[in-house]
């Protein structure tokens, strides 16, 4: 342990006797400096003591001492000081002599108007940064480890407290449970037999109403685990089930501490580990009124049949179903064969404005064994946490059937979905629809297929460009060694009324930006990160202390990634303006004023821009995370160099990775350091992309010693490289790839800024202009350092103002 404190604690002080020591050789830093006109974030303090760092919540003795942790009660009133020393000094001799050496006591109460103070700040900052703590000790006259370990004394009573009430709470819903139970138990004892009239036994009940029984019962644990789950993460206080009818029967002590509230037991591999916590909402639901009739039920089956054996069919069949046109690489949908030989039982609605139709398939191997691969579809939470850049929003409407009970073979859901890309110059789309899971276990295969919902489900109002999802879905075989054959085909219509931007107009007509290679893509590099999250056998792990610390190093980046993701695309609830009227204009703003943990208080500046180069994905990719290339863009080094101190693979591409990145900044001393947090990941045919965020040593502590990491503050800035033919440059189509025959990629930077620390602040003119600015120089030195001299100007970049 204190080996491994001792190798963070050189990286932190820069005692390090060469590179080569911590992983690799120094690498840029992008350019975190160039809003100086702008107030600093600083969510941790970043002040580090010389020597040992402290890893967790580790102290010495000395500090022990000194932070009152002996003092009993965590009311926060007692403290260390010199002034006790300084009353022993004033007494005579005779009574120093009687005080033993050992049971010497330090401690002294705080002044009422200190606790007021401090309490007065707690309030409004919980966690208070080095600059508040050395303010408040200099006017209150205590030291400011005397303040720090106050505020650590009272987050910890606070969180006391807060596990008494819930206990509490749970103590109440468990007599109620207890007392259900009983009520249920004697009205099963007074069941009488409609037929004979006489008691009834378990063996006479029908199968269907003992599956209901079973089904109660898994509905009322699942009930408990997310209740618990709501206290421990959304901080709502629960409200304890209504009152069970009174019964005279004994009541069983049961003790509390045998359920677990954590819940820290993982699967040997589960999905789990990628799908963020599930947010419990008192909101009633927008689709209580789009719910499927009993009985049509049976007609939905009987589409969700013949879907499946479209999608098969479509995912086996060539020619003449699907052509290459053009010498491209990928395949078309030949319209008018599929209309022939896939006709739809039912009628589709017919939208007034002009149509286009996406069709395109993709195969891939996946690193994730097929049952898994499956639960994760079914479930709304896990399969947009499988596809993070692809799946902005999703909602399991409605259940019409669970399937057989075991593997969920035939299991029926109507769904609510938004598809993104990630620019905001590319329109989100959302759309109902039905899912089906079909097993054929002779084949070894499993059909995941979703169909439109006409008919049955008229949509939301919305104001995003209409979009119908015609069959498509995925066929899964098992292979050896836990890998899945994935087969996929993606069909729909969308609306053309609504034109996006003519930068994207090729990429996004030709049915690339949703197309099947997207999805597969992005499938195979999310379950190669979750084989290396679920990795045990590391043996090199740097800096980091443990494998469960290279877990939590992971689950950080991946949160990372998710806002990131969100903050960058174009969804119906955030609106974007551009900074001129030019139609080559492709920076878009947006502001929005946070206060939730995750990302830092107050207004937070979100800018995007999107230029197409005329060089591969893997070009800029490779300029982005090489160590020795980056620092040729002054514009994100700042003069700054990097040092890798640690390495995490989370795929097969030697750069798929999360990395910590120490900053050789001149401002670093042995009491304050930077770091970066960075992960980046590339795909052949689907893209790259690369996102980073500062974070500092103290937040990497938190993370790393397996506390709550959703209050860490991350502004993430972010790479995202697709590979795209020049705008204009190929002829539309309705389904194929727009990036044949040329060599290129759409590279689109999002960045995020701390405008203002004050929530209710109006935006600076010069936070736009400075943000705006730094874009245009990124791709300006991106392009002149992959063409070897002076890059032009940028057609998509927005003038100066």
């Amino acid at each position: 342990m204190y080996g491994d404190c001792q190798v963070l604690s050189s990286m932190v002080s820069g005692n390090v006797a060469s590179p080569d020591s911590l992983f690799s050789s120094p690498i840029q830093n992008p350019n975190l400096g160039f809003m100086a006109n702008m107030p600093p974030f600083n969510a941790f303090s970043s002040i580090i003591p010389e020597g040992l760092m402290l890893i967790g919540r580790g102290v010495s003795k000395e500090e022990e001492m000194e932070s009152g942790s002996g003092s009993g009660p965590l009311d926060g009133v007692l403290s260390c000081g010199e002034e006790h020393d300084n009353e022993l000094q004033q007494q005579p001799p005779s009574q120093q002599q009687q005080q033993p050496v050992g049971k010497r006591k330090r401690y002294h109460r705080h002044t009422t108007r200190q606790i007021q103070e401090m309490e007065a700040l707690f309030k409004e900052c919980p966690h208070p940064d080095e600059k508040q703590r050395m303010k408040l000790s200099q006017e209150l006259g205590l030291k400011p480890r005397q303040v720090k370990f106050w505020f650590q004394n009272r987050r910890t009573q606070m969180k006391a407290q807060q596990d008494r009430a819930d206990n509490v709470v749970l103590r109440a819903e468990n007599e109620s449970l207890k007392n259900e139970n009983f009520r249920l138990q004697a009205a099963i004892q007074n069941v009488v037999c409609p037929n004979c009239g006489g008691p009834a036994i378990l063996g006479e009940m029908s199968f269907d109403e003992q599956q209901l029984r079973i089904e109660n019962a898994r509905l009322k644990d699942e009930l408990e685990r997310l209740s618990c789950i709501a206290s421990r993460y959304s901080g709502r206080q629960l409200q304890p089930l209504g009152p069970a009818p009174p019964i005279l029967l004994p009541s069983l002590d049961l003790d509390m501490g045998i359920y677990s509230r954590h819940f820290k037991e993982t699967p040997v591999v589960s999905c789990n580990d990628i799908i963020p916590v599930p947010q419990i909402s008192d909101q009633p639901s927008p689709f209580s009124g789009m719910l499927i009739l009993d009985q049509d039920k049976p007609l939905v089956l009987d589409l969700a049949i013949t879907a499946a054996d479209h999608l098969v069919r479509m995912c086996r069949t060539n020619g003449p179903l699907w052509i290459r046109r053009d010498g491209r690489t990928t395949e078309a949908l030949d319209l008018e064969e599929h209309a022939k030989t896939f006709p739809w039982p039912m009628d589709l609605k017919r939208q007034h404005g002009e149509v286009r139709t996406e069709a395109s398939r993709d195969s891939a191997m996946v690193i994730m064994n097929s049952i898994t691969l499956v639960d994760a579809f079914l479930d709304a939470d896990k399969w947009m946490g499988l596809f993070p850049s692809v799946v902005s929003k999703s909602t399991t409407v409605q259940m019409l059937s669970p399937g057989v009970a075991g593997h969920g073979n035939g299991c029926l859901h109507l769904l609510h979905a938004e598809l993104q890309f990630l620019s905001p110059l590319v329109p989100a789309r959302e759309a109902h629809f039905f899912r089906y899971l079909q097993h054929n276990s002779e084949e070894g295969t499993w059909v995941i297929v979703d169909f439109p919902v006409d008919g049955f489900v008229d949509g939301l109002p919305t104001s995003l460009p209409w979009y119908r999802r015609r069959t498509s879905g995925c066929v899964i075989q098992d292979m050896p060694n836990g890998y899945s054959k994935v087969m996929w085909v993606e069909h729909a219509e969308v609306e053309e009324d609504k034109p996006v931007h003519q930068i994207f107009d090729q990429f996004v007509s030709t049915g690339v930006a949703f197309g099947a290679t997207r999805w597969v893509s992005t499938l195979q590099r999310q379950c190669e990160r979750l084989a290396s999250l679920m990795a045990r056998n590391i043996a090199d792990l740097g800096v980091i202390p443990s494998p469960e610390a290279r877990k939590n190093m992971m689950k950080l980046s991946q949160r990372m990634m998710r806002t990131f993701c969100a903050s960058v695309h174009a969804s119906g609830m955030q609106s974007w303006t551009a900074l001129s009227e030019s139609s080559d204009d492709t920076i878009r703003v947006t502001t929005r004023k946070n206060t939730e943990p995750g990302q830092p208080n107050g207004v937070i500046l979100t800018a995007v821009s999107t230029t197409w180069l005329p060089f591969s994905h893997q070009q800029v990719f490779e300029l982005l995370t090489d160590e020795q290339r980056r620092c040729e863009l002054d514009v994100l080094s700042s003069g700054n160099s990097l040092h890798e101190v640690a390495h995490i693979a989370n795929g097969s591409h030697p750069r798929n990775c999360v990395s910590l990145l120490r900053v050789n900044a001149a401002s670093n001393s042995s009491h304050s350091v930077e770091l970066l947090l960075q992960e980046s990941s590339t795909h052949p045919s689907g893209g790259s992309i690369v996102v980073y965020a500062t974070i500092d040593v103290d937040a990497v502590q938190v993370a790393m010693s397996g506390e709550d990491p959703s209050y860490i503050p991350l502004l993430p800035t972010g790479f995202v490289i697709s590979p795209a033919a020049p705008p204009n440059a190929v002829i539309r189509s309705s389904s194929g790839d727009g990036s044949a025959g040329t060599i290129g990629c759409l590279l689109t930077i999002g960045m995020q800024v701390l405008a203002s620390a004050v929530p209710s602040a109006k935006l600076n003119l010069s936070s736009v202009t400075a943000i705006n600015n730094h874009l245009r120089n990124t791709v300006q030195q991106i392009s002149a350092v992959l063409g070897g001299g002076a890059a032009a100007e940028p057609a998509a970049m927005a003038p100066e103002q």
